[in-house]
């Protein structure tokens, strides 16, 4: 497992997500990896986080945003990796799985 870093256990959008949803919000236990710009942003590599089960790429965004609010400056450019694809932040339904890995990948510049 990449990440064995801090592990923060925050309670997820679902307000604690109550037994009996049906499984939908139910929060669930993701490893958030950040690179480059993201990790020198939030002070850290890598952290666990729980969100809710169910969750669109741009909430999920801002549930990393609350812990860390200095990553929101590079919102208009960054993506998520979801299990290894590409996720742009927007309204696309993520069925997220414990110990799923999303990373944080800001804009790279090269030439």
């Amino acid at each position: 497992r990449l990440c064995s870093g801090r592990r923060r256990y925050r309670q997820c959008a679902a307000e604690g997500c109550p037994p009996g949803d049906g499984g939908s919000m139910r929060c669930q236990q993701v490893s958030v990896l950040y690179f480059a710009r993201s990790a020198e942003l939030a002070g850290l590599r890598c952290e666990t986080l729980s969100v809710p089960r169910q969750i669109t790429s741009l909430q999920l965004w801002e549930e990393i945003v609350k812990v860390h609010p200095r990553l929101a400056v590079i919102q208009d450019q960054v993506v998520f990796a979801v299990r290894q694809e590409y996720v742009l932040l927007g309204d696309q339904l993520l069925v997220l799985q414990p110990g799923d890995e999303v990373a944080i990948i800001p804009p790279i510049s090269g030439g």
